[in-house]
């Protein structure tokens, strides 16, 4: 069953099966025994680096999840402390804030309510993938055996509402009155909000599915366009500034301008790195390597250092650690901010975007149209059985006289001297290629993504 649930970046599946209470035991123990042993050459006096953070988002079974894995922490001998029902960045929060080894956070993020998962991170909310803890974890949850094991460590519950709250305020400065309008998703967002953003001066919000029952109106992922629709039309119904749609767990956040039209998080990350360059001259900024290049023409202008990085969070974080850069911008809507310990926040991302905005007499759209310089293809998955074949049929077609390297998968510019650009990487669990392609303009995305159709076949829907 392990094997079932184990992904590249965390821990999801089924509930109850192959994701129940015994597994949530198993990956409790295991993870307790990992970030123990990563403690070697610390401070042994101090009692917080035996402690590990846990929370959960408001899936039905979350309680019952959490309850089993704080369970396996215990048989680690870890002690816990459970801070509720909490967004997945309150986790990096609290266990930066108190010190501990590590948090896990309970949640499938913007997967479906029969769902559920782990997040798991270790000292100063580092992250823990593959290939940096969670193939170790594996081999030792498959080595618990439920019935010989018994919790030695301790578990308390804390309440850091009031310490998080003065942390994601630092990045918001509201210069004039904005009215928005936020889909809470039926996730964690609809907890969050009014604890940190309600009764605010200069603020109006307009709440939409704030209800965290285990039930979505729509499937909580806002990347997905058809989820925004109702952002967009609550927006226009009411004259907002802006809208803001999270995701399932809150960490990351899709916006639209005041007509509604939906903001590419690439170019949101092209206006919030000129924002964090205005202070930080000089600073690195990270963006992942699918975005357009109007994001590392926006950091160029404002005097940054552009640093590219592979896709996901695992390496998003490291480089922005690695080049103690200011903020770093994904395409699937993460954000990260060096002053939030070099991780992703959905609760700071929307704070720095109405700073901004307020900060202008001008609406957002107007920010951003500088940026709407290139077209996109977004997007698009091929059924590619031989993957490694492709990329290398790929790079002998195209290769030639362009820039060419395999950061993640391959990418193969020649924006300067043909006026496209493309990535193509491989899915991680599936036989799919992604195709993310820029051109200067429609007519040559058009044509370039003819050709490409036709070696790659015709997209598949629904991933």
């Amino acid at each position: 069953m392990l094997n079932k649930v184990f992904k590249a970046y965390d821990i999801r599946g089924v509930y109850p099966d192959p994701l129940n209470e015994e597994i949530a035991l198993k990956v409790g123990c295991a993870t307790g025994q990992y970030l123990r042993g990563q403690l070697s050459g610390r401070d042994a006096s101090d009692p917080m680096l035996n402690h590990v953070v846990v929370g959960r988002d408001m899936r039905t079974h979350s309680p019952k999840m959490a309850k089993a894995l704080i369970e396996g922490l215990r048989c680690a001998g870890v002690n816990v402390i459970d801070v509720g029902m909490v967004d997945t960045s309150f986790i990096y929060f609290a266990v930066n804030y108190l010190g501990c080894c590590g948090g896990i956070q309970t949640t499938a993020s913007h997967n479906p309510p029969n769902y559920n998962g782990f997040k798991i991170s270790g000292l100063e909310a580092r992250p823990i993938g593959a290939d940096t803890g969670l193939n170790d974890i594996q081999r030792l949850a498959a080595q618990v055996d439920p019935e010989k094991v018994q919790p030695s460590g301790r578990v308390e519950q804390r309440d850091l509402w009031d310490a998080y709250r003065e942390h994601v305020l630092k990045f918001l400065d509201l210069k004039r009155p904005l009215k928005v309008a936020i889909d809470a998703s039926n996730g964690m967002a609809g907890v969050f909000v009014p604890k940190l953003f309600e009764g605010l001066d200069n603020l109006e919000i307009i709440p939409m599915n704030f209800e965290t029952n285990g039930k979505f109106v729509h499937e909580p992922n806002p990347l997905v366009p058809e989820n925004m629709k109702m952002t967009q039309d609550a927006v226009r119904e009411h004259g907002a500034d802006m809208g803001v749609c999270f995701d399932g767990d809150a960490d990351r956040c899709m916006l639209t301008d005041e007509q509604g039209s939906i903001i590419g998080c690439d170019l949101m990350g092209a206006v919030m790195a000129k924002h964090f360059l205005a202070d930080n001259p000089g600073s690195a900024i990270v963006y992942d390597l699918r975005s357009s290049k109007a994001l590392v023409d926006a950091v160029e202008a404002a005097g940054g250092k552009p640093e590219r990085s592979r896709v996901g969070h695992v390496f998003m974080k490291k480089v922005l650690r690695d080049t103690g850069g200011v903020f770093g911008a994904e395409l699937s809507g993460h954000m990260y901010y060096r002053d939030n310990y070099f991780t992703d926040s959905g609760a700071i991302t929307f704070a720095v975007m109405m700073s901004i905005v307020s900060a202008q007499d001008k609406p957002l759209s107007a920010l951003i149209q500088p940026y709407e310089c290139y077209s996109q293809s977004g997007e698009m998955n091929f059924k590619v059985e031989d993957k490694d074949a492709m990329i290398k049929q790929l790079e002998e077609k195209y290769g030639e006289g362009a820039e060419v390297d395999f950061l993640d998968g391959i990418t193969i510019d020649c924006m300067a001297s043909k006026g496209w650009w493309f990535n193509v990487r491989a899915s991680n669990t599936e036989p799919l290629l992604r195709l993310n392609l820029e051109a200067k303009d429609d007519a040559q995305l058009k044509s370039m993504l003819d050709e490409l159709l036709g070696l790659l076949g015709e997209p598949v829907a629904g991933h």
